[in-house]
C-alpha cells in the first residue's frame, strides 16, 4: 500500500512553475558569455565585484608526491610498510586548490601544528592558462 505524502501547495506551486513555462512564447533569449582574455578579468577590473564569491569554501590540499602501484602491492601494504614517491627529499611540495595547483611550499612547524611557507606562487594568469 503506497501513503501519499505529497503536500498540495508543493504541487501547486510545480504546477505554477511548469505552466509559465509552458506559457512562453518565442525563442529565448540568446546569452553571450563574456569574452574572456588571458587574464581572464583578473588584471583589476574596477565592475568586477569579487564579494559574491568571497565566502565561497574551498579545499586546499598539499602534495608531498605521487606514485603508481598494481594493486597486488597495494595490498601487501601494511603498518611499516614505505611507499616510495615521486619527489626528492627537499623539493618543494605542491599546494592544490580544488585540485588546482596554485603555488609550492615547504613544511613548517606553528604551535605544534603543521603548516606550509609558500615559496612560489602560480601567477593568476598562468592558472587561468592550465585551466584550458
Amino acid at each position: 500500500m503506497a501513503i501519499d505524502t505529497t503536500n498540495d501547495s508543493t504541487m501547486d506551486d510545480w504546477a505554477a512553475a511548469m505552466a509559465e513555462q509552458a506559457g512562453t512564447t518565442g525563442k529565448p533569449e540568446s546569452v553571450q558569455p563574456a569574452a574572456l582574455g588571458d587574464d581572464a578579468g583578473l588584471t583589476g577590473n574596477p565592475e568586477v565585484n569579487l564579494e559574491v564569491i568571497l565566502d565561497i569554501p574551498v579545499t586546499i590540499s598539499l602534495e608531498i608526491g605521487r606514485t603508481s602501484l598494481p594493486i597486488r602491492n597495494l595490498l601487501q601494504l601494511n603498518q611499516g610498510s614505505i611507499v616510495e614517491l615521486d619527489r626528492l627529499a627537499g623539493e618543494p611540495l605542491d599546494v592544490l586548490v580544488n585540485g588546482t595547483l596554485i603555488a609550492h611550499g615547504e613544511v613548517v612547524v606553528v604551535n605544534e601544528k603543521f603548516g606550509i611557507r609558500l615559496t612560489d606562487v602560480i601567477s593568476p594568469a598562468e592558472r587561468v592558462r592550465r585551466l584550458k
